[in-house]
């Protein structure tokens, strides 16, 4: 048992580091670092464990075999999961996923 491989794309980086900009836009430095560090720090959770998690309740992501985990109840992380590599694809607010 080992740790899977993360590959987290680019557009997820985009993403997180946009909402970084925006939370140190608001004068919140220091949070925003810990934002994007949390983040990162949760999504190499992920990887960590070997159990499998649930397909997206959402039609159009569940048929492309995404599995979906929620961040803080806000955001929610869209993944493609192996036996040997979590791959991220997605990094959205929760209220962007309507099913």
């Amino acid at each position: 048992m080992g740790i899977r491989k993360v590959m987290i794309r680019p557009e997820v980086a985009e993403s997180i580091a946009a909402i970084a900009w925006y939370i140190e836009s608001k004068g919140m430095l220091a949070t925003a670092e810990k934002f994007s560090d949390d983040v990162y720090n949760y999504i190499q959770t992920l990887a960590g464990d070997k159990k499998s998690y649930k397909i997206c309740r959402e039609p159009l992501r569940a048929s492309l075999g995404y599995k979906c985990i929620s961040y803080k109840k806000k955001y929610t992380v869209v993944f493609i999961e192996t036996d040997d590599e979590l791959i991220v694809c997605e990094f959205i607010s929760s209220k962007l996923i309507h099913w």
